[in-house]
């Protein structure tokens, strides 16, 4: 049994210090940033609107541009975020690159993200995004757009993604 073992060992190793090249142009495969549209339709579009409403007035308080709504694809990605922290039982960015780098491809320069956990209005969680230098850097970031993922977990506490974006 320890031959075997060994044998493996080695035919492991030579498996990963060995490598061929060939002297072909390195095709990168082409990433499908595809999403389902029709995840923008379980996002709370009340509370997302009162969001937005409460965001643009503060960046006009700062002399900022207001941004506008993005159903499509910033919101299903942020719906689609929004779910995995759900699944998570926790708020992250993680995969952060991927949503920026799909927004991207969509023709969006820039690409900013907030999420939260547990508020069920908007002006509390609009405060609290304030209240936080990260959270209103984003707010008052140079942004044209923004998409949302608000949606309750099984036992009713939101979750919260709000993407921005500058086309």
């Amino acid at each position: 049994m320890k031959t075997l073992k060994l044998s493996l060992l080695a035919l492991v190793m030579i498996a990963f210090t060995t490598s061929c090249q060939k002297d072909e142009e390195v095709v990168q495969e082409e990433i499908n940033y595809t999403i389902d549209l029709s995840l923008v339709n379980e996002t709370d579009w009340e509370l997302a609107n009162e969001v937005l409403r409460l965001v643009n007035e503060h960046r006009v308080s700062q002399g900022l541009s207001t941004i506008k709504k993005d159903k499509q694809h910033a919101s299903a990605y942020a719906v689609d975020h929004t779910k995995y922290m759900i699944d998570q039982s926790k708020i992250s960015h993680d995969n952060f690159g991927v949503r920026s780098a799909a927004l991207r491809s969509q023709g969006a320069k820039t690409v900013g993200e907030n999420v939260a956990f547990g508020y069920t209005d908007a002006e509390t969680l609009v405060h609290a995004w304030l209240s936080s230098p990260s959270h209103r850097a984003v707010i008052e970031g140079n942004y044209t757009h923004s998409g949302f993922g608000i949606v309750p977990d099984d036992g009713g506490r939101y979750y919260h993604t709000q993407l921005f974006y500058k086309k």
